[in-house]
């Protein structure tokens, strides 16, 4: 079995057509027709089947491609660790990290390694959280950096700091003129919120269970400066991390005082799966320059 036919039947079960994977692949729609018809008589049994105009998996190409994957995904490896050896000052790390950590915690974790090896490349991903623990899962990065632990057995974490949170109010609210605010002033008003399945959206609930109530959600999104603005807008309040937009604020930040109210930023990684050399350093780095980063709470 080539690794372009593993590539290629792989691309077809994520939902690309056989034209698409030829131009992937860079190959002509007739040899990937074939390659696949190949692999299907190699094992024995029809893997892909035609649902209206698009392929999807049989079974038997659904428990394949789990296998395919990790084969890969381990040859993908291996090549890195080889290139890793002969060239020991470059590499590769490939890194998910949220949104929000991407202007300013990821570039000064990067700029400060690459003081020390300035040849290696990074490949940078940027998700929610389900998004991060995909990538990792899948093989796509060697590293997350989460906003909140992932409890997976399957996975190894370490906390890198605790990240203050803020009520962010409107420009008109009032409390608008305050510096700090107890998190059950705002107990019956309506919360603007991540959808469920990123860490923060759990973090708020938490956080106001914990002074006693429910948040009342008025508005769910899928961005933290996209809450950020529609608090601006007047359609409610949220807990949010301090903006480093260096922009001029475009809603009141607050700091809470009858709670703790923080997010913990952590660094996650596939607890069986052999780091290549250059993420393993990376990962050393980010858990030993983590604590001298300056996270106000002032």
């Amino acid at each position: 079995m080539e690794l372009d036919t593993i590539r290629a039947f792989l691309a077809v079960a994520d939902g690309s057509t056989v034209t698409e994977t030829a131009e992937q692949l860079h190959r002509t729609q007739p040899a990937v027709s074939r390659a696949l018809a190949r692999l299907e008589r190699e094992v024995g049994t029809p893997l892909l089947q035609r649902v209206g105009r698009g392929l999807t998996l049989t079974p038997a190409g659904r428990e394949l491609a789990g296998h395919a994957r990790d084969t890969l995904d381990a040859y993908e490896r291996g090549m890195r660790s080889v290139q890793d050896i002969t060239a020991p000052d470059g590499g590769f790390v490939p890194l998910a990290f949220l949104h929000t950590l991407g202007t300013w915690l990821v570039p000064e974790l990067i700029r400060g390694f690459r003081a020390e090896r300035p040849n290696v490349r990074f490949d940078l991903r940027q998700h929610g959280d389900a998004g991060l623990i995909d990538d990792l899962f899948n093989g796509v990065v060697d590293l997350a950096i989460t906003g909140d632990r992932p409890q997976l057995k399957q996975l190894e974490s370490r906390q890198l700091f605790q990240e203050p949170l803020r009520l962010v109010v409107p420009p008109d609210h009032r409390l608008a003129s305050r510096r700090t605010a107890r998190l059950g002033d705002v107990a019956h008003e309506e919360f603007i919120v991540l959808k469920r399945g990123f860490s923060l959206r759990s973090v708020t609930e938490d956080l106001c269970a914990q002074v006693g109530f429910t948040p009342q959600i008025g508005f769910e999104g899928e961005e933290v400066e996209t809450l950020r603005g529609l608090v601006s807008a007047g359609l409610g309040v949220a807990l949010l991390p301090e903006s480093r937009s260096g922009a001029a604020p475009i809603a009141p930040s607050l700091r809470i005082t009858d709670v703790r109210a923080s997010r913990e930023i952590g660094l996650a990684w596939v607890r069986d799966r052999h780091l290549p050399p250059a993420s393993a350093q990376f990962r050393d780095h980010a858990l030993r320059t983590s604590s001298k980063i300056h996270v106000s709470d002032a």
